[in-house]
């Protein structure tokens, strides 16, 4: 048990003292980014999963 606690101290001084944080203005950016990439990918996703329904549903109807 000791040794666990050594663990969670250290990680929590290495967290508090030792890693750079970014600043609050760069990861507002980040997460803006990645939030538009999401949507972009959803819906190019969206749009090939449409196209191949729809393709599937021809060559079925067609036979």
């Amino acid at each position: 048990m000791n040794n666990f606690v050594e663990f969670v101290k250290a990680s929590y001084d290495e967290m508090k003292n030792k890693v750079t944080w970014p600043p609050y203005s760069s990861l507002q950016r980040s997460s803006v980014l990645v939030l538009i990439a999401s949507l972009i990918f959803a819906a190019l996703i969206g749009v090939i999963d449409l196209g191949f329904k729809n393709t599937m549903d021809w060559f079925y109807n067609a036979f």
